[in-house]
C-alpha cells in the first residue's frame, strides 16, 4: 500500500468515526484547504525573511498537517491517485520550464 492510500485511509477512518463525511463535499474540502493554507501563511505575516526562516516548527507542523491532511481528502473523494498526479504536474512543469531557460529565475514560463 502506498504510503498516501495509507494517510488517505487513516484520514477517511477518522472522518468516518465521526460522521464527518456528510460535510465533506468538494466545495467544503476546497474551502477548508485554503482557510488552512491562510492559516499556515499567518505564521508569517509581517515578518521579515530572516524571520520567516525562524517559524515555530511546531505550528508549522500543525498547519502543514492539517494542508495536507484537506488535500488528501479532496483527492480521495475524487479517486485521484496522488502520487500520479505529482508527477504528471512536475512534467508538465518541465516542459514549462526547462532547465537551460529557467535555471536561477523566478520568472513565470510565459516569460522565460
Amino acid at each position: 500500500m502506498s504510503e498516501f492510500r495509507e494517510l488517505m485511509d487513516a484520514l477517511v477512518q477518522f472522518r468516518d468515526a465521526r460522521d464527518w463525511a456528510q460535510f465533506h463535499d468538494t466545495k467544503n474540502l476546497a474551502v477548508a484547504l485554503s482557510i488552512e493554507a491562510a492559516e499556515l501563511n499567518e505564521l508569517f505575516l509581517w515578518k521579515d525573511s530572516a524571520a520567516s526562516e525562524a517559524v515555530d516548527k511546531e505550528k508549522l507542523k500543525e498547519e502543514l498537517a492539517d494542508v495536507f491532511a484537506y488535500a488528501l481528502l479532496l483527492a480521495e473523494k475524487h479517486e485521484l491517485d496522488v502520487k500520479q498526479l505529482v508527477l504528471d504536474k512536475i512534467a508538465k512543469n518541465n516542459e514549462k520550464y526547462p532547465v537551460e531557460k529557467a535555471k536561477g529565475s523566478a520568472q513565470k514560463y510565459t516569460e522565460l
